[in-house]
């Protein structure tokens, strides 16, 4: 696997100091949120023009980092039809950006039926789910028009709640350009967390041949919740998901989650030595 990080978790730096400093600590790729890591520019729709995308894509070549995501996490299930205009247009420019960037795919979660991006039981009705699907065709349209490819992310809080709603999508859909970001702690809520082997193993026999890349993070329990954080410090049994990555997807990329600028490489280093013996 190449192991790379969520870039906004590591050390705040202007853009061209960070991706430098990413390379130094080893990491083959980061997860890129523009907003996130760029504070010194503009990262507006109209700001991403080939001009910039080729500026970025030239700098994490010099330092030897693939864009393995740009994220672009909003909710494609929002209710208000001018926010969701919006919202489309912001993919769709993510989707132009990453077709110049040539970064691995444009990665999203999978959204709530109301304004708050807020989880309620009718996240994991049929409706929501509908609503979800028919947002979503326009913009894998126009990623498979500009040959890029959309991931989506399932997440037990969102519409797409577990591998059998995503393999729906997937399926409803019927796009080589939609795909799957699977990230094991994301289909975990206090409700089933117990049975995370079980599920992770489910994911992976549902949804393993469309999986593009995989996050990695853990959980620790925090009262009625769950709560993430880096790689090794909490519950998680990665045992599936590593045998998955290195039996069936080799040179994925891999990026770690929820870790932060102290913890960073005491994260990486587990999993490289759990991948060892996977």
């Amino acid at each position: 696997m190449q192991l790379g990080i969520r870039l906004h978790d590591t050390k705040k730096l202007p853009i061209e100091e960070r991706i430098a400093d990413v390379h130094e600590l080893g990491f083959k790729c980061g997860h890129l949120a523009l907003g996130k890591v760029i504070s010194e520019y503009p990262t507006t729709d109209e700001t991403l023009t080939p001009g910039f995308a080729m500026y970025l894509k030239n700098l994490f070549a010099r330092n030897q980092v693939d864009i393995a995501v740009l994220g672009c996490y909003l909710n494609l299930a929002n209710p208000n039809k001018e926010q969701l205009a919006k919202i489309t247009h912001r993919y769709m420019a993510h989707i132009r950006f990453a077709s110049w960037l040539g970064c691995g795919v444009v990665g999203t979660e999978t959204g709530a039926p109301n304004e708050t991006y807020t989880h309620v039981p009718e996240c994991h009705g049929e409706k929501a789910l509908q609503t979800f699907i028919t947002n979503l065709r326009p913009v894998v349209k126009y990623a498979e028009q500009m040959g890029v490819v959309m991931a989506i992310e399932p997440v037990w809080k969102h519409i797409v709640c577990d591998p059998k709603r995503a393999r729906r999508v997937l399926d409803e859909i019927g796009s080589p350009n939609l795909q799957i970001i699977l990230d094991p702690v994301n289909l975990l809520d206090i409700c089933n967390y117990q049975d995370q082997v079980a599920i992770v193993d489910e994911a992976i026999e549902v949804l393993g041949e469309d999986v593009a890349m995989v996050h990695i993070k853990d959980f620790v329990v925090d009262g009625d919740n769950l709560k993430s954080v880096g790689a090794g410090l909490g519950q998680m049994d990665y045992t599936s998901v590593l045998k998955f990555i290195k039996t069936r997807k080799p040179f994925i990329h891999v990026t770690l989650e929820n870790t932060t600028p102290e913890d960073n490489i005491q994260c990486k280093d587990h999993i490289l030595k759990l991948y060892e013996e996977a």
